[in-house]
């Protein structure tokens, strides 16, 4: 499964996936479900979850800037600002 097609529609990112689906993801669902670890968290060994303190996200949280191509596996999108360290494999993006 993998990305036939990607458009950002408005506020909205359009993909067309290579089974025929189609999907519509909001710029704001797509950023707060960023994988991560600083939005996330990380978890230690011993399953123990670390997260930041929780930041209230600005506008520009949720434009898109561009989106890269991470191997033939994830879209790594970069945000207004500046966030750009997650990664979303195609079958987490699918789920989203």
């Amino acid at each position: 499964m993998r990305p036939l097609d990607l458009q950002r529609i408005g506020n909205e990112l359009a993909i067309k996936w290579d089974d025929g689906g189609e999907q519509f993801i909001s710029l704001e669902q797509l950023r707060r479900a960023c994988p991560c670890a600083g939005c996330k968290g990380e978890v230690d060994i011993m399953g123990n979850l670390y997260k930041n303190p929780e930041q209230p996200l600005t506008a520009k949280a949720f434009e898109l800037v561009k989106l890269h191509w991470v191997g033939g596996y994830a879209l790594q999108p970069v945000w207004a600002d500046g966030h750009a360290t997650g990664l979303f494999s195609f079958e987490y993006l699918k789920r989203v």
